[in-house]
C-alpha cells in the first residue's frame, strides 16, 4: 500500500492557488483512475483506489499547509507505513511552470508543507515537485504562491495535471525516471 499526499490549503477560496497544485494533482489522479468518493479521515480527506496492482490511498490534509505533517503522520500510523511508502505532490518555486520532477529525500526549501511533513515523518519520502516558477524577487513569493493561476496558464495546467494522472502507474510501480520522461513527452506534443 502507498500513501500519496497532495499539499494545499482547504476551502474554495484557495482552490486555484499555485500552492494548491498538489491537491489538483490528486484530484486528477482520482478522476482518471476511478478512486472512491472522498471521506473525512486523518485530519483531511482520503480516497482509495488501485493503479495497476498497487493499492493507493490519496490524502489531502485539511490542516492547512503549515500543519500538513500531522495528517500524513496520522495516516502512516493507521496503515503502519514507512516514509518510503509516502509520495508528496507539491508546488516548487525552483522549477519552471508545468515542469514535473521526482526526488526522494532532501531539504524543504522554505516550503511550509514540506517542513511540516519532514518534522513529523523525517525527510525520506518521495516528492513530486510541480513547477510553478519564481516571481523574480523573494518579497513577491508569498503573493505569487498564494495567487490564482492566470487565465493563460489554465490550459497548460490542465495538460500537465492530465499527464501526471495518465502516467501515475509508473509512480505506483516505483519507476520515477519513466514517469518523468513520459510526462515530459506528453507535454511536448
Amino acid at each position: 500500500m502507498q500513501l500519496w499526499v497532495g499539499l494545499g490549503n482547504p476551502g474554495p477560496q484557495y482552490a486555484m492557488h499555485r500552492h494548491n497544485v498538489g491537491f489538483m494533482a490528486l484530484d486528477a489522479i482520482a478522476e482518471v483512475h476511478g478512486f472512491s468518493t472522498p471521506k473525512k479521515q486523518f485530519q483531511g480527506w482520503t480516497q482509495e483506489g488501485r493503479i495497476g496492482p498497487e493499492k493507493i490511498i490519496l490524502l489531502k490534509p485539511a490542516t492547512f499547509m503549515n500543519e500538513s505533517g500531522r495528517a500524513v503522520r496520522a495516516a502512516m500510523d493507521f496503515y503502519k507505513l514507512t516514509p518510503g511508502d509516502v509520495t508528496l505532490f507539491h508546488d516548487e518555486l525552483d522549477l519552471v511552470p508545468m515542469k514535473v520532477k521526482v526526488k526522494t529525500g532532501g531539504g524543504t526549501a522554505g516550503h511550509n508543507g514540506l517542513r511540516s511533513t519532514d518534522a513529523h515523518i523525517g525527510p525520506d519520502f518521495r516528492r513530486i515537485r510541480i513547477g510553478i516558477g519564481h516571481p523574480g524577487h523573494k518579497d513577491r513569493v508569498t503573493g505569487y504562491v498564494l495567487g490564482n493561476y492566470a487565465k493563460s496558464e489554465i490550459e497548460p495546467l490542465t495538460d500537465m495535471l492530465g499527464a501526471i494522472a495518465a502516467e501515475a502507474e509508473w509512480l505506483a510501480r516505483g519507476d520515477d525516471a519513466r514517469f518523468m520522461s513520459d510526462v515530459a513527452s506528453r507535454l511536448q506534443d
